[in-house]
């Protein structure tokens, strides 16, 4: 290749559309007559960054244009234009694709994503914690006088070990913490949930009508968790975390999206451990933290097992938003009376799951659920006195004066 048609084969190069130049005099300190081009420093067009309006410059390596053949067709002449342009162009392309990816992590997520976390590290977390405010204003039990305290003695559950009240202590400080913008933590927990439900890669805004996706009722999830504060979230996190249960979440989300049977996950997820608080209060779940030493496993457990509970109820009696009232005090009702059946009943659907055979609730019997507590007829009277946001403040009946409620 002699000189002028070097020169004109570079000049070509960089008066291409969307091409930038080089510093002057950069490819005369580049260019050797004897080994041809060493170097080119080629730009893409100058696009504008939509999260921080800074101008965005895509520098392309040499490595790059040798690969693409870039080099092999201006050293073996000036009649290859259709190659470079396309070449060009899919380089271009190229790096406007990932500057459109850099935008869509935004200028605050160099990753793209904060940390996954686990259950056990946001537990440790509130371990660790000074809750001594929240502690001391806990009711654990129900207080219970005259009648009613003598036939529970009697009659009812065992106490609870006294190695374990400090561990059931915890559940009772950790669901009087509300959402806290300022702590990582609390943040990565409710980021963790909406990634393992919806398939996100990326952090989602902590305000948004995205949040009513997961069946919030608002912009803001920290609304929501009255009555159950904070271990609202840790229980549908440990649901989510949990290789067993996170195909079970997804299938109860799947379901909350149904076309006539849909509800809104999240609230019936906060449903689902208030009663998990009702059942520890009143000491419905001691005989099974005595045997297994263990309380916030129990607990987990048992939110789980009420979940899987409502869930097959909900699918295979079709019902909808209108039945929520009574499928969730039904499901409460059973839950407390048969707290070891309700546990066994979800072992017994994650080893069937694990071992691929077919689901419980394409062939489940809810014969033992229904003996005496088939849910009442919804009339459009009843539907009307039943407000779905209005379960998550309901009690059980008191049994006694003086019961404290934990909302």
């Amino acid at each position: 290749m002699d000189g002028d048609q070097l020169c004109r084969t570079k000049e070509k190069v960089l008066n291409f559309p969307g091409m930038g130049t080089c510093a002057p005099g950069s490819l005369q300190e580049q260019h050797s007559y004897k080994n041809g081009l060493l170097g080119l420093c080629l730009r893409p067009q100058v696009t504008d960054d939509a999260c921080n309006g800074k101008t965005m410059l895509k520098s392309i390596p040499i490595s790059t244009l040798k690969h693409n053949g870039l080099l092999q067709s201006l050293t073996a002449g000036g009649g290859e234009r259709t190659h470079d342009e396309v070449t060009l162009k899919m380089l271009q392309a190229e790096a406007e694709w990932e500057a459109l990816e850099t935008a869509q992590r935004g200028p605050t997520d160099a990753t793209g994503c904060t940390l996954l976390i686990s259950f056990n590290e946001a537990l440790q977390h509130f371990q660790t914690a000074d809750l001594y405010e929240y502690r001391k204003n806990i009711q654990p039990i129900v207080r219970r006088t005259g009648f009613s305290a003598i036939t529970h003695f009697l009659f009812g559950p065992p106490r609870l070990h006294k190695e374990l009240q400090e561990e059931r202590d915890l559940v009772f400080a950790i669901a009087q913490c509300s959402l806290d913008n300022s702590q990582k933590v609390h943040i990565r927990v409710l980021q963790t949930i909406y990634k393992k439900l919806t398939g996100a890669k990326f952090d989602s805004a902590r305000y948004g009508t995205h949040w009513e996706q997961l069946g919030f009722q608002g912009e803001d999830p920290g609304t929501d968790l009255r009555g159950t504060g904070f271990l609202g979230l840790m229980h549908t996190l440990y649901m989510v975390m949990d290789l067993q249960t996170l195909p079970l979440a997804r299938d109860i989300y799947k379901l909350s999206h149904h076309p006539t049977q849909n509800f809104p996950f999240c609230l019936m997820s906060i449903n689902i451990t208030r009663i998990a608080i009702q059942a520890l209060r009143e000491e419905c779940l001691s005989k099974e933290c005595n045997r297994r030493q263990q309380v916030i496993a129990v607990l987990n457990d048992f939110y789980a097992a009420a979940f899987l509970h409502l869930y097959q109820i909900w699918k295979t009696e079709h019902k909808t938003i209108s039945d929520s009232g009574f499928v969730l005090k039904e499901v409460e009702t059973f839950a407390k009376k048969n707290p070891k059946q309700l546990l066994k009943k979800l072992e017994t659907y994650l080893m069937e799951r694990q071992n691929g055979m077919v689901l419980l609730t394409d062939k489940v019997s809810l014969s033992a659920n229904h003996a005496g507590m088939r849910p009442k007829s919804t009339s459009a009277a009843n539907t009307k006195e039943i407000n779905f946001m209005g379960v998550c403040e309901l009690e059980p009946e008191p049994e006694s004066e003086g019961e404290v409620r934990l909302i």
